[in-house]
């Protein structure tokens, strides 16, 4: 049985239906991200701890061709960030994050169209794949993962 986290869809007429089963979180580290995160396609999240401890998110992105691993780790080390803003803020806060692999381009693009308009509206310019009416989303953290 394979329990590593997906995501799964359903469609209903116009309308898509998502299920995103996260990893555990966990604190940037390069050298846990090249042991533990997989080199295939999907979708992650970053965070950084705040000054009383809550995690904040900050980026949501996909990986299609470099694989999750390679890009997990370049969007948190601080040294490799092109980004100013980013850079600073990876080198002053923890940074953390959290996968799910899924192999549909277009999936990716609506899933992170609907994490857009919800949790970073204005921050990130996403178009969805234009399949759908309504995109849900819903999530499951990493002690609820759907077995495959």
């Amino acid at each position: 049985m394979d329990r590593r986290p997906v995501v799964q869809k359903l469609v209903r007429e116009r309308d898509a239906y998502f299920t995103v089963s996260w990893s555990r979180l966990k604190k940037s580290d390069k050298y846990e991200i090249v042991r533990s995160v997989p080199s295939d396609a999907g979708i992650y999240e970053l965070y950084y701890m705040d000054d009383k401890r809550k995690l904040c998110l900050f980026h949501v992105g996909k990986s299609w061709y470099g694989g999750l691993r390679n890009e997990i780790r370049l969007r948190t080390d601080a040294e490799l960030e092109s980004d100013p803003k980013r850079r600073v803020l990876l080198e002053e806060e923890e940074c953390w994050y959290r996968w799910s692999l899924l192999s549909n381009s277009d999936d990716m693009a609506d899933i992170l169209f609907f994490y857009a308009q919800t949790y970073l509206p204005g921050s990130l310019k996403v178009e969805h794949s234009g399949r759908y009416e309504r995109i849900f989303v819903k999530e499951q953290d990493a002690d609820r993962i759907v077995t495959i």
